[in-house]
Order: structure tokens, then C-alpha cells, then sequence
């Protein structure tokens, strides 16, 4: 980013945000993604009225329509969609606030939804990769991951609040 656009960011900025740092962050972000998570699996099972009382193996069985791929997409959409209201909404999910990052686009706005859900569908590939994408970071110029250069978008490390 250059500096004229990191100067019109309303943030100022110390740098770009390693992976160790961006890492931690997801991986708090892992634990409120996991409750919501398991609310969405429950939601089918309640609406269907699929629930039953534990009798052996099964605690529920799920609708045919939320199994197998059916369910992967569904849950793989409900992880796109928590990850992009967050960076739409101030550039930052909780995990990224504790670590103190904040997501802009190229020009240190706010990021469109249409880079947020780019930006999520190429981490979710990045993590499949074992990480690779965001371990670019380390040999990348700009301190950019794959998601990052897909996305148009960057992610800023703040400075400490006084």
C-alpha cells in the first residue's frame, strides 16, 4: 500500500500484520465460529423436528438435505458469511481486535462484501493448503497473503492504545 493511501486511513498503523499474529487471531475467532457452528446444525434438526432422546449412538439424525456435500456447503456459507459481516461491518472480527489488526482495502477503506467473500472462500483454501497461504506471508514483498492478493484487501497491524 502506499504511503498516501496508509495516510488517509483513519487509523494509523505500525505495519502489516505477520502470520503468528494473524493466526492467533483466528484461532480465537475458531472458538465463536464453533458456537455458531454448532447453532447451525441445530437449527435443521430443531426445525424438522429431528431431534431425539439419546438412545444409543445417534443423539439426532439431520434431514437428508443436511448431510454429505449438502452440509459441508451449508456450513462452509455460514463461515463466509460470519467472517464477511465482521470485515464489512468495521474491518475486524473479535479475534482481530484482541490482536489489535484491522482489515482494509488497497486504498486503507473499508473492504466491499465482494472482497470479503473472496477474501473468505481463498482462506478457507489457504487453510486446506496447511496454512500455505498465510506462511506466503514470510516470503511475500509486501506482507501480503493469498487471500490478501486475491482480495485487493490488507491486513493492518494498530498501533497500541495509550
Amino acid at each position: 500500500m502506499s504511503s498516501a493511501a496508509m495516510e488517509s486511513s483513519d487509523e494509523s498503523t505500525v505495519s502489516g500484520a505477520g502470520p503468528v499474529r494473524r493466526l492467533m487471531a483466528l484461532m480465537y475467532d475458531g472458538f465463536l465460529l464453533l458456537g455458531v457452528l454448532f447453532l447451525a446444525t441445530l437449527i435443521p434438526a430443531i426445525i424438522t423436528h429431528q431431534l431425539k432422546p439419546m438412545t444409543g449412538d445417534k443423539v439426532y439424525d439431520l434431514p437428508p438435505l443436511f448431510q454429505g456435500a449438502g452440509f459441508s456447503i451449508y456450513l462452509v456459507v455460514i463461515t463466509l458469511l460470519f467472517f464477511s459481516y465482521f470485515w464489512r461491518k468495521n474491518g475486524q472480527t473479535l479475534g482481530m481486535q484482541a490482536w489489535r489488526l484491522k482489515l482494509v482495502n488497497l486504498d486503507g477503506k473499508q473492504p466491499s462484501w465482494v472482497q470479503c467473500f473472496l477474501r473468505g472462500a481463498v482462506a478457507i483454501v489457504s487453510v486446506l493448503a496447511a496454512g500455505a497461504g498465510y506462511f506466503w506471508i514470510l516470503i511475500d514483498k509486501e506482507n501480503l497473503s493469498w487471500q490478501d492478493r486475491a482480495s485487493n484487501t490488507r491486513v493492518l497491524l494498530l498501533p497500541k492504545k495509550k
